[in-house]
């Protein structure tokens, strides 16, 4: 392997790299700190990428890419409507079910074009939050939300009836107006600047146990999903593990053309580019051999149905081919205080997780690490999206999917333009139902098999942060283990023992319970305040080597502005009024001189010739 002509392109500490074969790869920018001649890209040939976050693939290669991130989305994107409508009273009304669905994917691309074009920038995706179902869920258990007893029973339902219909539609719209008024407070603390300066106090120990924290509580509905065929899960995490490292570096050689070669065969790395896509395809297409066989049974009482394909067949054939949803499809919002105050403590908790999920994003797809204003305007944008969840009715509010960064690690993809190519097939999803009823019949275990290698990835990519702070320290490894240790504990005690945290007053109780539950903010609430208040020095806290470890990228404003500017010229060709840089979401204008110093010693004509020549060998290896 022999590096580039161009030593830094673009000036970033990421120098592309050329195998022996013409194949092209960049790699992962080296978090130890270290020099090449002290052996700090040692290995680089496990960590290249084979796309950044500014690099823009072919469109197949785009199109194909962005399917897999919405697959990866997918298990999450379907199972909250899913979960959510026995509480709506929706249990037997499958059609309703259907346009839920459609609805979250439709809103969750709106909400990833807003994050990737306007928000932090960064490769990562959009969609509904687990954080918010167990308030919603709480505030649906009162005795003024809960179901009638008639809407349990199926003979008895009549999905078209008025009296049906405005029993679950008084449901969601209190879930909405909950949702829109708790997504407000989201949208202040963005813009305000609020969650930047937070971040001065936000270390490796906070970020570590809560990222951490955020796959580990999990593994029990991981667990259940694959249980539902523990055959065929594994045979989805073997397709997966198969493609993604064993297989990663065997070329496959597909028809491409050039001019001067004409038609020729080229080598294409499919196997690090597509294993989720491939071991998700491969799976469901078995299990619609054994359904149309007949092998998985056939009744849902016995083991192994669920992996069946035609268990959820009733959404495809009821499902209308197109259906646009639309703000108050479902009736004008109303608002209770009892679910502002549960949606709030989820509000916090998914704040908490999506900076954690910004950084992780950062260091997979190649890019600097986020400033303040863009950690800022991404939390502000999530706010927005939360706000227009409430707006159509998804009855959730949305937040970064972890899932997807994992994907990121598996697949060495780093490009935003893939996100947004994913964001389009989820928009396209949500219009056409009959393509959203489809993906939503993927089999419960091959989902599960899949949420086992994704969540296993985003455990190691939380861990993988304290390589920035001492081990050797006992502070440091009492923080992250009683962090940790405590945010599995805590969690499991308060779900088992919640009537022991009543105090009478429902919205308190259901605050109290939110918080205690959740485990990434027990855990990351533990570590903030120990890392804050236990003495240590900033080198033993790893808050010097945390800045340090991108100092050649973040100390080039030019490349972090490449990455994490507002786009189409907002700011600096367009509305660049001189207060515009005060705004705390805005990025900070250099000034004229030091902005063309610094524009020079980045070699921008030598970046563009380098961009230009690796773009055309990326053509001559992957144009098909």
């Amino acid at each position: 392997m022999t590096p580039s002509s161009d030593k830094e392109l673009n000036g970033l500490d990421n120098p592309s790299f050329v195998d022996e074969d013409g194949s092209h790869y960049h790699s992962l920018p080296d978090r130890g700190a270290r020099d090449p001649e002290e052996g700090g890209h040692k290995g680089h040939s496990s960590s290249k990428l084979a796309y950044t976050v500014m690099d823009v693939p072919p469109w197949y290669l785009c199109i194909l890419l962005g399917i897999q991130h919405f697959l990866t989305a997918l298990g999450g994107l379907v199972a909250i409507p899913l979960i959510l409508s026995k509480e709506l009273c929706l249990q037997h009304d499958l059609l309703t079910q259907s346009h839920l669905i459609s609805t979250i994917f439709f809103v969750s691309g709106i909400c990833t074009l807003l994050q990737v074009l306007f928000g932090v920038r960064l490769p990562i995706i959009q969609g509904g939050t687990f954080a918010f179902l167990t308030p919603t869920l709480a505030m649906l258990s009162l005795p003024t939300w809960k179901c009638p007893a008639w809407t349990q029973n199926a003979t008895l339902v009549n999905a078209s009836s008025p009296e049906f219909i405005e029993i679950w539609q008084t449901r969601m719209r209190e879930v909405q107006g909950a949702i829109i008024v708790a997504s407000c407070f989201q949208i202040f603390i963005g813009f305000s600047g609020l969650i930047g300066f937070l971040m001065r106090f936000i270390g490796p120990l906070t970020i570590a146990p809560t990222i951490t924290l955020v796959a580990l509580p999990l593994f029990d509905s991981a667990g259940d999903e694959a249980g539902q065929h523990w055959g065929i899960a594994f045979m989805t995490i073997a397709f997966i593990v198969l493609f993604s490292q064993y297989l990663k570096d065997v070329p496959v050689p597909l028809p491409s053309y050039q001019r001067g070669k004409k038609c020729h065969f080229s080598p294409v790395y499919l196997f690090q580019i597509f294993p989720v896509l491939l071991g998700l395809s491969l799976s469901w297409l078995l299990c619609y051999v054994l359904t149309v066989t007949d092998v998985l049974p056939a009744d849902p009482n016995t083991y192994g149905h669920l992996a069946r394909t035609d268990t959820r067949g009733d959404v495809l054939s009821q499902a209308p081919w197109f259906r646009l949803p639309y703000p108050g499809q479902w009736g004008v919002p109303t608002i209770s205080l009892a679910g502002i105050f549960g949606i709030l403590a989820g509000v916090i908790s998914s704040m908490l997780e999506s900076v954690g999920d910004y950084y992780a994003c950062a260091r997979l797809s190649g890019a600097p690490p986020p400033p303040k204003h863009a950690i800022s305007r991404g939390i502000g944008v999530e706010g927005i999206g939360c706000l227009l969840a409430g707006a159509w009715g998804t009855g959730n509010g949305t937040t970064s999917y972890s899932e997807n960064v994992g994907a990121l690690g598996i697949t060495k993809v780093g490009s935003r333009m893939v996100i947004v190519a994913g964001a389009c097939t989820m928009l396209l999803s949500g219009i056409f139902g009959k393509v959203g009823a489809m993906l939503a019949s993927i089999p419960t275990p091959v989902i599960g098999g899949m949420f086992l290698v994704m969540f296993g990835v985003i455990t190691a990519v939380g861990i993988s942060n304290l390589q920035y702070t001492d081990m050797n320290s006992s502070r440091n490894i009492f923080i992250f283990g009683f962090s940790v240790f405590a945010g599995l504990t805590i969690p499991n005690w308060a779900s088992k023992n919640s009537t022991l945290l009543e105090t009478g007053i429902i919205q308190l109780d259901q605050v109290i319970q939110v918080l205690l539950t959740t485990g990434m903010f027990v855990g990351g609430l533990l570590g903030f305040i120990l890392d804050n208040t236990i003495p240590g020095t900033q080198e033993e806290r790893g808050l010097l080597t945390w800045k340090n470890s991108h100092k050649g990228e973040a100390d080039n404003s030019q490349l972090v502005s490449k990455v994490y500017d507002l786009p189409f010229g907002i700011g600096t060709k367009y509305c660049a009024v001189s207060w515009f840089q005060y705004l705390p979401a805005c990025p900070k204008r250099l000034p004229g001189s030091k902005q063309m110093d610094e524009l020079k010693a980045a070699g921008q004509e030598s970046s563009v010739k380098a961009r230009s020549e690796r773009d055309s060998e990326i053509g001559a290896d992957t144009r098909i």
